[in-house]
C-alpha cells in the first residue's frame, strides 16, 4: 500500500480469489476500496469530494477545539460557574471526539480486531485516555481529587490534538495531491474528440469512441487523439510532450504518429493502430500509476521499523504510565496521564510511512513530465547506485541510419558528378548504402537520371547504365573483378574504413572515378552525454556486435575507451553477467529487439524511446527522447529520489529519538508532542516536493 496516495497495488490469481473478496478484505483492515480513476476528471472528483470532506472535519474540530484550548490554558470561567467547567468542556469536545476524529477510531479498531497496530493506534489510544480520563474525573471528581482539589482535565488535549492531526493531514492531502498531479496533466493531453472518415463523410465522435483501422482526419493546431499511420497528406507534428524535442517532426505517407501530439502545420489522414488502453499516452501513465505505488527496497527499512516501532512505543507509554504512578509526585493520575499520551502522541510514525512514497510519487512524475518513464521504485532506487554503463552502438549512440559522410573524387571528375551518377544508379536499388547516397543527393537538390540495364551484384554491389554511361558502384572486389584498377582510392579507402566508415567505390566508364563514404554517425550529443555519465563517476562501455575497426572508430568519437565489439545478440546478456561478476551495479542501454535480453540481465535496463516495444517492456526505464542524454538525467533523477528518501526518513525519526525519552519524563505536554508530529508530516512531504523543482543538470 502506498501510504501516500491510499492505493494499493493487487496482483490476483483468479483460482485463488475475485475481485469481490479482494475488496472485502481490504474493507476489513480499515480502508475504503475504489477502483483507480480511469479518467483525469473523475480522479480529480474523487479526490475533491474526500478533501471537502476533511476539510468540513477539521472546520468543526477547530470551532470546537479552539475555545476548549483556551479554557484548559487559561481559567478564563468565573467562580460562579466554576462547577459547570468541566461540564462546559466535555460538551465542546464531544463533536471533535465521535465527529471529527471518528474515522482515526475507526481506523484503529479495525487494526486492534485484526491484531494489528497501526498509525491510527497511537493517536486514538492516547486522545482517548486523555478523553476518558477527563470525562471519568468530571463525572466523579472526587475519584482523582487531591487535597481537596479536582483532578486536572485534559479536554484541550484530546480536542487540540484531533483538530492538529486533521489540520495535518488536510495540508498533507494537499501536498500529496500536487505529487499525483503528473498523471492528470498525461490524461488531459488526449483530446476529446476525434473527426472520424465514416461512409465518406467526416463525423466527429468522441475519442473512446474510436477503433482500430478507423481513417481519422487532422486539421492543423489539432491534437492526434490516437496512434496511427499516416495514409495521406503531409504535416510537422510537434512531439514534444513525449520526446522532450523542442523540433517539430515531418509526416509523410507511412509515418508513424502518436496520440495526443500536437499537429503544427499541414494537413493529413492517418489509420488508427492503438487505441484505447493500447496508446502510447495510456501506456505512459499505467507505467506511471504503477512506478509510484510500488516501493523500494529502501521501504523495506521503514516497513520493518513500523512493524516493531508501534508495539515499542506502546510498551514505553505503559511503562511510563507505570512509573509516574508508583513513583510519581501527587497527583500521579495526573503527571502518569499527561506523559502516557505525549508518548503515543509523538511517536506516531505518519511521516516514517510518508518517507519513501511521497518521493517516489514526485521523482517518478517529475520524470514523466520530462519524458523518463520509471517502471518501479526498485528500478529507481538501483539506478541511484549504477556504476558501470553498457551503451548499445546503433540506434543508441549513433543515429542508426546511414548517411553519406565524404565524397572523395578521382582526379577528372567533381563531387557533384560523382554523387549525382552514383545516386542515379542506386534509385532501384533497396541497400541501406544505397539508400544514403539517394538521400543525400536529393538534400543536395541534384537532379537524377533514369536508369537502364540496373543490376544488383549479390554481395557486392550494383551496375547500371545512367545517362549512356556505365556506372558501377560497390566494393573493392567488384572493382577488381571488373578489371578496374583502384590507385590511390586503395589508400584513401583504408583511411575512411579506420574512421569507421564504410567506402562505397565507383567506377564510370571502367575506371575508378571515385568513393562515396557512408556511415551510421554519432547522435550530435551523445559525446556530451557519454562526458557527463563519466563526470559523475560512471564507467562507459560501448557493446556492439559490429566488427572491432568500425566499433573503435565511434568509440573514439564519443570519447568511449572499453569497447565489446563483435558480440553476438545472443552474447549480449553474458558479457553484462561478467560485468556484475566483477561486482558492479550495470545499466543496459540499448533499443532494439536484440537487446532486450541484456536489457532484462542488467541491474536497469533503459530502453531509448525510438526503440522496440519489446526493448521498452524488457527494460525498467524508458527514455522517450532519442539520445543518451536522457540517460544522464534519469540517473540523475534517481540519485536526487534517493538523496531525498533518505533526507525523509531523517526527518521522520529525529522527532521521534529526541522528543519520545522527553515526554516519557513529563517534559513535553501532548499537544506540543501533537505538533511536532504534524511538522515531522509537513516537512516529509515538503521535502519531496521539492523534487518536481529538480533540475537535470549534472
Amino acid at each position: 500500500m502506498n501510504l501516500a496516495t491510499h492505493q494499493v497495488q493487487v496482483r490476483l490469481d483468479p483460482a485463488q480469489a475475485d475481485e469481490a473478496r479482494i475488496k472485502a478484505a481490504i474493507t476489513e483492515a480499515g480502508y475504503q476500496p475504489r477502483d483507480l480513476p480511469v479518467s483525469a476528471a473523475r480522479g480529480s472528483e474523487e479526490q475533491a469530494r474526500a478533501f471537502a470532506l476533511l476539510r468540513r472535519k477539521v472546520i468543526v474540530a477547530i470551532v470546537f477545539a479552539a475555545p476548549v484550548a483556551a479554557v484548559g490554558m487559561f481559567d478564563l470561567f468565573p467562580a460562579d460557574v466554576y462547577p459547570l467547567r468541566n461540564w462546559i468542556l466535555l460538551a465542546l469536545t464531544l463533536p471533535v471526539f465521535f465527529y471529527s476524529g471518528r474515522h482515526i477510531f475507526a481506523g484503529a479498531l479495525q487494526g486492534l480486531r485484526k491484531g494489528r497496530a497501526n498509525m491510527d493506534t497511537l493517536i486514538a489510544t492516547g486522545v482517548t485516555a486523555a478523553f476518558a480520563f477527563s470525562a471519568v474525573a468530571t463525572s466523579w471528581p472526587r475519584l482523582f481529587s487531591h487535597d481537596g482539589h479536582a483532578a486536572h482535565v485534559y479536554y484541550e488535549a484530546a480536542a487540540v490534538i484531533v483538530a492538529l492531526i486533521l489540520t495535518g493531514r488536510l495540508l498533507e492531502q494537499h501536498a500529496t495531491g500536487k505529487t499525483s498531479e503528473a498523471i492528470g496533466r498525461l490524461l488531459d493531453l488526449q483530446p476529446p474528440t476525434a473527426r472520424v472518415l465514416r461512409n465518406g463523410q467526416e463525423q466527429e465522435v468522441p475519442a473512446e469512441q474510436v477503433v482500430a483501422g478507423d481513417v481519422i482526419a487532422v486539421r492543423p493546431g489539432e491534437k492526434l487523439p490516437v496512434d496511427g499511420i499516416v495514409v495521406a497528406g503531409q504535416s510537422f507534428v510537434d512531439e514534444s510532450m513525449l520526446t522532450g524535442e523542442s523540433m517539430p517532426v515531418e509526416k509523410t505517407a507511412g509515418s508513424v504518429v502518436i496520440g495526443s501530439t500536437m499537429n503544427k502545420a499541414g494537413s493529413f489522414q492517418f489509420t488508427a493502430t492503438k487505441v484505447g488502453q493500447d496508446t502510447v499516452l495510456r501506456q505512459i501513465v499505467r507505467l506511471v500509476q504503477e512506478a509510484q505505488a510500488s516501493k523500494a527496497p529502501i521501504a523495506r527499512l521503514a516497513d520493518v521499523v513500523c512493524a516493531y516501532f508501534v508495539p515499542a512505543v506502546i510498551a514505553i507509554a505503559i511503562a511510563a504510565l507505570a512509573w509516574w504512578l508508583l513513583f510519581g509526585p501527587e497527583p500521579r493520575w495526573m503527571y502518569a496521564t499527561v506523559a502516557f499520551v505525549s508518548v503515543l502522541v509523538i511517536s506516531c510514525p505518519c511521516a516514517l510511512g510518508l518517507a519513501t512514497p511521497t518521493a517516489i510519487m514526485v521523482g517518478t512524475g517529475a520524470g514523466a513530465e520530462r519524458g523518463i518513464l520509471i517502471r518501479s521504485g526498485e528500478a529507481l532506487e538501483t539506478a541511484a547506485g549504477i556504476n558501470a554503463v553498457v551503451l548499445d552502438k546503433t540506434g543508441t549512440l549513433t543515429t542508426g541510419k546511414p548517411a553519406v559522410t565524404d565524397i572523395v573524387p578521382a582526379p577528372g571528375f567533381s563531387p557533384a558528378e560523382l554523387l549525382t551518377l552514383a545516386a542515379s544508379a542506386e534509385k532501384g536499388s533497396e541497400h541501406p548504402l544505397g539508400d544514403a547516397i539517394v538521400r543525400h543527393a536529393a538534400e543536395q537538390k541534384l537532379a537524377l537520371s533514369d536508369t537502364q540495364a540496373f543490376n544488383a551484384v549479390a554481395g557486392h554491389g550494383v551496375e547500371a547504365t545512367v545517362a549512356g554511361r556505365r556506372v558501377l558502384l560497390g566494393n573493392a572486389r567488384l572493382l577488381r573483378d571488373r578489371g578496374i584498377a583502384l590507385g590511390d582510392l586503395a589508400a584513401r579507402a583504408e583511411a575512411l574504413a579506420n574512421g569507421g566508415k564504410t567506402p562505397v567505390f565507383v567506377a564510370i566508364d571502367g575506371q575508378a572515378a571515385g568513393i562515396v563514404a557512408v556511415a551510421d554517425t554519432l547522435r550530435e550529443n551523445s559525446r556530451g552525454a557519454v562526458e557527463r555519465l563519466k563526470a559523475l563517476g560512471i564507467e562507459v562501455i560501448m557493446l556492439t556486435g559490429d566488427d572491432a575497426r568500425t566499433a573503435q572508430a565511434i568509440a573514439r568519437q564519443a570519447g568511449i575507451e572499453r569497447v565489446m565489439a563483435e558480440v553476438l545478440p545472443q552474447h549480449k546478456a553474458d558479457e553484462i553477467k561478467r560485468l556484475q561478476q566483477q561486482g558492479k551495479t550495470v545499466a543496459m542501454v540499448g533499443d532494439g529487439v536484440n537487446d532486450a535480453p541484456a536489457l532484462a540481465q542488467a541491474d536497469v535496463g533503459l530502453a531509448i524511446g525510438s526503440g522496440t516495444d519489446v526493448a521498452i517492456e524488457a527494460a525498467g526505464i524508458t527514455v522517450l527522447r532519442n539520445d543518451v542524454g536522457g540517460v544522464v538525467s534519469a540517473i540523475l533523477l534517481s540519485r536526487r529520489t534517493l538523496r531525498t528518501i533518505k533526507q525523509n526518513l531523517f526527518f521522520s525519526f529525529i522527532y521521534n529519538v529526541v522528543l519520545i525519552p522527553l515526554a516519557a519524563a513529563g517534559m513535553v505536554n501532548p499537544m506540543l508532542a501533537s505538533a511536532a508530529m504534524v511538522f515531522s508530516d509537513i516537512s516529509v512531504v515538503g521535502n519531496s516536493l521539492r523534487l518536481r523543482r529538480f533540475r537535470f543538470e549534472p
